[in-house]
């Protein structure tokens, strides 16, 4: 054995191979602390959102009336005791056709929807505000790359 090798030896725990620095842990997402809940549905051709698991969460039964507008690219949907629009008597929820326009919406398109039932607050989430949230989701977890 050469002196070299000696020294390369000395450095090497049982076993022979190279100590090597421990492995980065990743970085683990927070318990939820929030309690809203999700839904993703398609849209059919009147408008409809048949998504009861939501319109339930919020505890929004038929009749129940509504204020739906659009702010920011999403379509924000409050209870309100004099608004126009109803929970259907199916349990679903009808977006006019007003609404539907202004966030580029057509039948089939499926909506991500976002339910705060603590503040009886639905917002839902076209694809062009989805796709924005996700290609700035990917550009920081990508560190400024493409998504």
């Amino acid at each position: 054995m050469m002196l070299a090798d000696r020294g390369q030896a000395s450095r090497r725990p049982r076993g022979g191979a190279p100590r090597r620095p421990p492995l980065p842990l990743p970085v683990l997402p927070s318990p939820r602390a929030g309690t809203m809940v999700y839904g993703l549905a398609a849209i059919d051709s009147s408008g409809r959102i048949a998504d009861r698991t939501v319109i339930r969460a919020l505890g929004w039964k038929p009749g129940t009336r509504l204020h739906i507008r659009e702010g920011a690219g999403v379509i924000v949907v409050r209870l309100d005791r004099q608004g126009v629009f109803t929970v259907s008597g199916q349990g679903h929820l009808h977006l006019p056709a007003a609404v539907r326009h202004w966030c580029g919406l057509t039948a089939g398109d499926r909506v991500f929807l976002a339910a705060n039932p603590a503040d009886g607050l639905l917002v839902v989430h076209p694809p062009s505000a989805l796709d924005a949230m996700v290609v700035a989701a990917h550009a920081e977890a990508l560190g400024g790359g493409q998504a």
